[in-house]
Order: C-alpha cells, then structure tokens, then sequence
C-alpha cells in the first residue's frame, strides 16, 4: 500500500516508463455532490498498486504527472466515474485514455458489458465482485479488500493487449476514438444548466417557466457544490420542476408547492429559494434550446422500427455492440435530418448509413432465410 508521497514519487518513475499504465479507483458517494475518493488502484509492467488516498502524508500530484503523460496510456473500464473524479482533482482530463467497455463494443460486445464477463471470456477468469460494496473508506482496508482492488487491475493489464490485438487486426480502432473521445468532455463533468434541464423531461413548454427552471438548476447546483451534498438532498427533480410551474412570488405561491414542505421554506435554503425565485421573475426571460423529443405518427414508427432492424442486422454481420453505430435518437432524428446524423459520415456510413439511404429507396428488403434461421437483407 502507497502511503506517502515520497513512497509514490518512486512508484511514478516507473510508471513514466511504460507504454500502458491500468487505473481503478474505490470511491463512495452516497452523501455527497463530489465523490470520496478512497484508494487508487495501478496496474504496470510486473507489478500492481493500491495507493490510499485518505493517507494523512500524501499528495496525489506525481500520479497525476503520470496521468498527463501522454506517452503513456491510461486503461479502466468503463471509465466515465473515474474521469469525474480526477477532472475534480486534476482540472483536468488524464491522457490519452483506453476503455475496455467501449474497446468491448467493436468485438460483438453490449456497451453494458461487464468487467467480470470480459475477463471471464478473455481470460478464463472468474472475478468475486463481493468486496465491491464495503466501505473504502474504513482503515485499515482488510486483506479481502487489498485482493480484491488489485485484481481489477492485475487483470486488467492482460484483458487489454488482448483486446488491442483483436481490435487492430480488424482495423477497428478508428471506430471508437470517437466514443472515448466523447467521455474525455468536461462537460459531462461540469453540466451547465441547458444539460441539467434536458434531463428533467419539462411538462411544458412555457419559455418563462423554462427560464426559471433552468435558473433553479443553477441555483440548485451551487448549493450542492457548496455544500457537498447530492442534488436530490438540496431540493428534488420533482420539487424543482412543480416550483418552475407555479413561479412563485409570494408566499402563498410557495405554499403551494406540495412536494415542499413548511419547515424547509422557512430554513435557509428554502429563504434562499425564495429569494431566488423573486430574483428570477425580474429577469428578462431567456430562451434555452432544449433538445426536441419527437412524437411519432403511427407511419414514421414503422419507419424506425425497419431503421432499428436493418441496424440491428449489420451490427450481427459485423459482430459490433448496434448502440455504437446509431441510437433510438439517430434514428428518429434520420427521419427529419438526415444530413446530421452521425451514422451518414465516416465509418458509420460505409456500414450502415448507406445501406439505410438503399432502404429508404426501395433496393434493400428484409428476407427470412431459413438455414441461418435468421433474418437477412438483399437487394432488390
């Protein structure tokens, strides 16, 4: 175990001499906005690492030089909660970074697939994930828990030349930079309030209301962010829309808000609120161009649906996870702007979205064949 920065300045040598580098964290999260990172895992060479974050005697900055350096590259799996945590760390994102979930994709995998099957099918190895919901945070971690936080990434750093070596060999290592590339946003990581509010699924489409709820958003995450607390402990997605329907801007208004009750409005939070919300109705009502959520007419659903199994052929043909060709939205999207669409460019386009454009004119139908017991298309 790496308990003091001098102990991981020497371990970092190492690790800026390697061509890959394997990273696990073990983190809890349930009380907080941020995540409490607890031990860092590293996988390298003939060698793996648990590092104790909470140790009193260490700074994490030479493991993050090694994160920002980019002749070395930095495997996990499924890396989106990993990212979170050291862009809060670092200000930064590590690279360049592999992921095996998304590697997975484009060698017949679901996106959803799991650690513990890939190392099974690639390594013939099963993996206890019993350990994984103690608590990281307890010292001393017990000897179960060291076994367990290693093999995530001693496994790891075999699962990977062997993924690689599958993925060059059928020259697909094009077809996910895009997708890893993507989880490397900030965005994602620093919402602002356009994308907090695309995930409320607003009831109405009034801009005022929509302005105040998007300003609720903000308002909701710096307490959050103050505080260190989840969202849903500052005020819930529930509370926040009915409060941007109402507008409050007397006190009977926000007596009105079931989901709020009294002693929270007169706590001060709930001040805050309704200070804000007053603030707010003085404002000059801003537009915020949310995504639109299409309402499909019995026609264009049958359109789709021969959208999703033509994708779900050529992805079976190519042996590809479908969801990294095209999504529901890409193909709903298709039926009103086509040009847009990711599956009309690049890659996608050579082995789906020009197969889409001959189904759409009539040269493709779908055929049962009987021998594979499966469905087939031909052209026509």
């Amino acid at each position: 175990m790496i308990e003091t920065t001098t102990q991981l300045k020497r371990l970092c040598a190492r690790l800026n001499k390697l061509e890959f580098i394997t990273v696990d964290t073990e983190f809890i999260r349930e009380k907080t906005f941020y995540p409490e990172l607890c031990v860092i895992q590293i996988g390298g060479g003939k060698g793996a690492w648990m590092i104790d974050a909470l140790a009193p005697d260490i700074d994490l900055t030479p493991l993050f030089d090694v994160f920002r350096n980019k002749k070395v590259i930095k495997v996990f799996h499924a890396c989106r909660q990993d990212l979170e945590i050291f862009y809060h760390l670092m200000h930064e994102m590590p690279t360049p970074v592999f992921d095996t979930q998304v590697g997975a994709m484009v060698c017949g995998y679901s996106g959803e697939v799991s650690y513990q099957r890939l190392v099974r099918e690639y390594l013939g190895i099963n993996l206890d994930k019993g350990m994984r919901i103690t608590d990281w945070s307890h010292r001393p971690l017990t000897k179960e828990q060291e076994e367990y936080a290693l093999h995530d990434v001693i496994e790891l750093k075999a699962l990977y030349p062997k993924m690689m070596d599958e993925i060059c060999k059928n020259n697909r290592l094009d077809w996910i930079q895009e997708e890893i590339q993507a989880s490397l946003d900030p965005q994602l990581y620093e919402p602002d309030a356009q994308h907090l509010l695309e995930k409320l699924g607003l009831p109405f489409q009034d801009p005022a209301k929509i302005h105040l709820c998007a300003r609720l958003c903000e308002w909701r995450e710096n307490w959050a962010k103050h505080l260190n607390y989840p969202r849903h402990f500052i005020i819930s997605d529930y509370s926040l829309v009915e409060c941007a329907a109402i507008r409050p801007t007397k006190e009977e208004d926000f007596k009105a808000i079931r989901t709020l009750s009294k002693g929270f409005l007169k706590n001060e939070m709930g001040i805050s609120l309704k200070m804000f919300c007053i603030e707010v109705a003085h404002e000059a009502v801003q537009e915020w161009p949310i995504k639109k959520h299409y309402v499909l007419r019995p026609n264009k659903k049958n359109r789709v649906e021969a959208l999703r199994l033509l994708l779900n052929i050529v992805a079976e043909e190519n042996n590809v996870a479908p969801t990294l060709i095209a999504s529901t939205e890409d193909l709903v999207q298709y039926l009103s702007q086509p040009e847009e669409v990711r599956f009309m460019k690049g890659w996608r386009y050579q082995l789906y979205g020009r197969r889409v454009q001959d189904l759409m004119n009539g040269k493709l139908a779908f055929l049962y064949d009987p021998v594979k017991k499966a469905l087939i298309i031909r052209s026509v």
